[in-house]
């Protein structure tokens, strides 16, 4: 993780904040590893009291053993404990905003509120996008789907 515990900062999410953790997102791009598609993705997930964890792709030479940058971030926060989660930065080099895939989107769905959860998609710490779960996941299927009545 690359910060701790910092109750303050649950609501808010200064400038400073921000900036730090964009940072930290595309930093991560140069330790994807990526000896296929040479497509590099970085993400940088921040918990409720500030926690941040990083993650990025890696790629096998069996394909669907890879993971993504967003849920190597995602695995690592809840190997740690922590699942209360409040916002993402996904980082990539191309020419377009670096989406995440169907599988990341559900996976994000399993633990974030959708109206509330935000993702960033950047190109660089000053050239990102913002997005909420819902708007890239509508009417996602979650854990409250499969209550039985």
């Amino acid at each position: 993780s690359v910060s701790g515990p910092d109750k303050s900062r649950k609501k808010g999410w200064s400038p400073k904040t921000r900036e730090q953790v964009k940072n930290v997102a595309v930093c991560m791009l140069d330790r994807a590893y990526i000896p296929y598609s040479r497509f590099r993705v970085g993400a940088a997930r921040e918990c409720a009291y500030g926690t941040v964890f990083t993650g990025c792709n890696g790629e096998n030479a069996s394909y669907p053993a890879g993971i993504c940058a967003e849920r190597n971030a995602i695995s690592h926060a809840v190997a740690e404990g922590h699942r209360d989660f409040v916002r993402i930065v996904i980082a990539g080099r191309g020419e377009n905003f670096c989406v995440p895939c169907g599988i990341c989107r559900q996976v994000m769905r399993e633990f974030c509120a959708p109206d509330d959860f935000k993702i960033y998609l950047a190109k660089s710490p000053e050239d990102y996008r913002e997005f909420t779960l819902e708007q890239i996941l509508p009417m996602g299927f979650g854990p409250e789907n499969l209550e039985v009545k």
